[in-house]
């Protein structure tokens, strides 16, 4: 498990780091959509969690809702924000951001589920590019009004010796009214986002209890706040009126009593059990686990706690119990080569992250991991393994930039400079360090024979401004 600054960037796996915090993101609602864009996401350092576990088990989650919104072509991806709260929303077409204190807390997989296919509701319905139209709108309207305002300020400042309240009540209510009509709007969408919602759950036969759940144990928490709550300043629906309303449509589901399949619901506690592991402390792990609990999701939990806060040699003997227990599940394996590699025995981690992307429906994360610990190892003969790991990566996340500083370091054991460099600049692209980039594509450029393949790379670096992606040849 690993964090980084902004999908689909990631750096090698290593335990998360829980010192810096993720911005409060609509504390009070869920699943709100915001009309940013993913630059933005970069601007405001959100803390996401990169974990090849975690995201196959999004996508085995999500895949079914995006497709019956027929969004199956559109890669949409599923990203973690590390952060308590419960809360998902979208900032773009093409990302679905959920926090881990929302898997935390999500008791089933069906409610996960019903999370995003809420959220899938405002990607189908078009909300963010119409809500980026209101906004535009609301800008021109704001300046015509604002105008009208100050002309009858200057009126009533003729005419009567009050004209002082008057002016301020005059330029004050366009810009009141033109919010209330904006929250209005975006209340609407959310309301349309809870019945597409229900719609995709239905149209897969799931049930959309879930999410009836969700937002029920969500209103009870905030009844109190929203008691005195203006309605027409909320940006989603009064929690009792959303609950009632998506009550009547989710109880007409023909699969309302649908429950989890067993081995769904093992995947969805191994998840979260490995989300206390990594970001809780030992003594919230051994109370949340307890020695006691003899389950599989539990021994996952305690063998990470072990592996992060207590000593090695246990944690690695509860790990190869897990492994004893389910040698085919590649997240054991992998746990076991990642503690490898952080305790420094690069060349004891290769066979169990080998094993890993083996076994990985979708392996480039735990790729990037194995080579790193080839890398690790200081023998020049492996380093051709490792390119060959990080290109298949690059292949399946092309703007993943810590597979490109692998790459780098693996060119760099080769002696081929060039590349090396050129790797480098592609990392500093792809983490938004444009100056870097330019940099270090100028020395690459240098290196190569003048219209090769990476010299064309290094000179669309060079010439890429900022905003913009280097065009790929």
């Amino acid at each position: 498990m690993q964090d980084s600054v902004l999908a689909p960037a990631a750096v090698a796996s290593r335990p998360i780091k829980t010192g810096r915090r993720a911005p409060a993101l609509c504390a009070l609602a869920l699943a709100g959509v915001f009309a940013v864009s993913s630059q933005a996401a970069r601007a405001a350092d959100l803390p996401l969690i990169r974990d090849a576990e975690i995201e196959q088990l999004l996508r085995d989650y999500s895949q079914p809702i995006l497709r019956a919104a027929g969004l199956a072509q559109q890669n949409v991806h599923i990203t973690v924000v590390n952060d308590k709260s419960f809360n998902a929303f979208v900032m773009d077409g093409r990302h679905i951001f959920i926090n881990t204190g929302a898997l935390m807390d999500a008791k089933t997989p069906n409610e996960v589920i019903g999370v995003l296919a809420h959220e899938t509701g405002h990607l189908a319905g078009g909300h963010l590019a119409r809500m980026r139209e209101q906004l535009a709108n609301a800008s021109t309207e704001y300046v015509l009004a604002t105008i009208l305002g100050i002309g009858a300020a200057i009126a009533a400042s003729r005419s009567s010796d009050g004209a002082q309240g008057a002016s301020i009540a005059a330029l004050s209510a366009p810009q009141e009214i033109i919010g209330r009509t904006l929250l209005s709007y975006q209340r609407a969408q959310e309301e349309q986002a809870d019945r597409a919602g229900v719609k995709f759950l239905t149209l897969t036969h799931q049930s959309p209890k879930g999410m009836y759940d969700v937002f029920s144990r969500l209103a009870d928490e905030i009844k109190f706040l929203a008691r005195r709550a203006d309605p027409y300043l909320q940006n989603h629906p009064m929690p009792a009126e959303r609950v009632a309303a998506l009550a009547n449509l989710a109880q007409a589901s023909p699969y309302w009593n649908v429950t989890d399949p067993p081995a769904l619901q093992l995947r969805h506690d191994l998840m979260r059990a490995k989300l206390v592991g990594f970001l809780e402390s030992a003594d919230f792990v051994s109370r949340q686990y307890p020695p006691s609990d003899t389950s599989l999701p539990a021994r996952y939990a305690r063998a990470i706690s072990a592996y992060r806060h207590a000593d090695l040699r246990n944690a690695h003997a509860q790990i190869d119990a897990l492994i004893a227990a389910e040698p085919n599940n590649p997240y054991f394996h992998e746990l076991k080569g990642q503690a490898l590699l952080e305790a420094g025995k690069a060349a004891a981690a290769v066979a169990p992250l080998r094993r890993a992307a083996q076994l990985a429906p979708n392996p480039a994360l735990i790729q990037v991991m194995l080579a790193q610990a080839l890398i690790e190892t200081n023998n020049p003969q492996v380093a051709d393994e490792a390119v060959k790991l990080l290109r298949a990566a690059l292949a399946r996340e092309p703007e993943m930039s810590s597979a490109y500083t692998q790459l780098a370091m693996a060119y760099g054991r080769k002696g081929n400079l060039a590349e090396a460099d050129l790797a480098s600049a592609q990392a500093a692209v792809y983490r938004g360090d444009m100056r870097t980039a330019r940099e270090i594509a100028t020395r690459a450029k240098g290196r190569f024979p003048v219209g090769s393949p990476g010299w064309l790379k290094a000179d669309d670096i060079i010439g890429t401004k900022p905003g913009q992606k280097p065009a790929s040849h």
